[in-house]
């Protein structure tokens, strides 16, 4: 099987490692791993914040970039969101696009559910031995239902010791622009998420998207914390 690897902006720009992560865990599961140069960002945060009109221009290009491959993948759910759930929605008044945008949303998937879902792999081959615990990511977890595919990936590792996020399906507070625009309601539910991390006794907090560990990561490196934020990635990547 060959899938193309759709990196996103903030893996590209601040996570390359999980970038990586991705294409060699993809290999190892015996994929043949693209990537597309030409791919950009994929507009959800001009769309998030209203800009619609910004963000269409960017939803054509990726459609374009990625129309021809049998498959994508994506070591981020809410960019996958974006292009699966709401690209539709964005380019309705244009029904050649919404077409176009729904056939590729149908071959674009999230890393862990590619993983379990289609190519029906729960072992990565890897070993980690560390305390993890695993917040599971509003978009990924609401937009494309994804529960339990990541934490089965998380029980193969080996010499993994899981650990259990009390509030685990609670919003980390970053959100996008929301993080920006209500500092204060972020930061608030950040630290509620920051104790629960703490208290689970891990030395590694991972999930899916790098935009929630960003948020996670600077709360525990401000609060000198020594508990590490890894995308799921590059714990799968580990060996």
């Amino acid at each position: 099987m060959r899938a193309a690897l759709f990196v996103t902006c903030l893996v590209d720009q601040l996570f390359p490692r999980a970038g990586e992560a991705a294409a060699a865990v993809l290999r190892r599961c015996g994929v043949a791993v693209e990537f597309p140069p030409a791919q950009t960002c994929c507009g959800q945060v001009a769309f998030n914040d209203g800009f619609w009109d910004e963000a269409r221009p960017l939803a054509r290009r990726h459609i374009e970039v990625f129309d021809h491959a049998d498959v994508v993948v994506a070591p981020s759910g809410s960019c996958v969101a974006m292009v699966r759930e709401f690209y539709p929605m964005l380019l309705r008044d244009e029904p050649g696009w919404a077409a176009r945008a729904r056939e590729v949303g149908q071959r674009t998937f999230e890393l862990s559910e590619f993983l379990v879902d289609v190519l029906h792999t729960e072992d990565a081959g890897a070993r980690f031995p560390h305390r993890v615990t695993y917040h599971p990511a509003c978009h990924g977890l609401r937009a494309l239902g994804l529960r339990d595919q990541p934490l089965r990936l998380l029980r193969r590792v080996r010499d993994l010791d899981l650990r259990p996020l009390r509030g685990a399906e609670e919003c980390c507070g970053f959100g996008g622009m929301f993080a920006v625009k209500f500092s204060a309601l972020s930061s608030a539910m950040l630290e509620t998420k920051l104790r629960a991390i703490e208290d689970s006794g891990a030395e590694v907090v991972t999930a899916t998207d790098v935009s929630c560990l960003m948020h996670l990561g600077g709360g525990l490196s401000r609060a000198g914390s020594r508990i590490r934020a890894l995308h799921l990635a590059e714990i799968l990547a580990a060996q």
